[in-house]
């Protein structure tokens, strides 16, 4: 292993998943909930495109003195108007209680006096579906991959 890179896996794909979701819908919630019906272990979260009627984007304002990233380490911006999902990726891996961990990026689009306006950051709960919302995974053949503590940022990540 390189001094660069944490750790590195290889997976082949196993099949795609693609699912839509409901209407007013907490769109992190929904994919946790497929994810557990699909009895599913890794996953790479290729894609997820329309729309949103609420969205809580979540980033980072500054690198904390010390970890963990806190509340106050971030900034929560909410956008309570009609959306576009324009793009949806991240991961989903096992915990070892064999829970999912799912861990996505997301951003959206959105009219502003008559201009349209992009945002994005980390999916959290609070993030709700409009009239449609497909997403899709890349589900992985092995377990290569899993979620755990990480004793260096103090909080779970991807481990290979």
């Amino acid at each position: 292993m390189s001094n660069i890179i944490s750790c590195s896996g290889k997976g082949k794909i196993k099949e795609i998943l693609q699912f839509r979701i409901k209407e007013n819908q907490d769109l992190l919630e929904a994919i946790i909930k497929a994810v557990g019906e699909n009895e599913i272990h890794s996953a790479i979260i290729i894609s997820g495109i329309g729309t949103l009627s609420k969205a809580v984007c979540r980033n980072l304002r500054w690198f904390p003195k010390e970890y963990p990233v806190r509340d106050e380490d971030r900034i929560f911006y909410q956008i309570n108007q009609p959306l576009e999902l324009i793009a949806l990726s991240g991961w989903v891996a096992g915990k070892p209680n064999g829970e999912p961990e799912v861990h996505a990026h997301f951003a959206v689009s959105t009219v502003e006096k008559e201009k349209v306006q992009s945002f994005g950051g980390h999916l959290t709960k609070g993030t709700i579906t409009g009239v449609k919302v497909v997403v899709a995974l890349a589900v992985l053949e092995e377990d290569e991959f899993y979620a755990d503590f990480d004793k260096n940022t103090k909080s779970v990540d991807l481990f290979c």
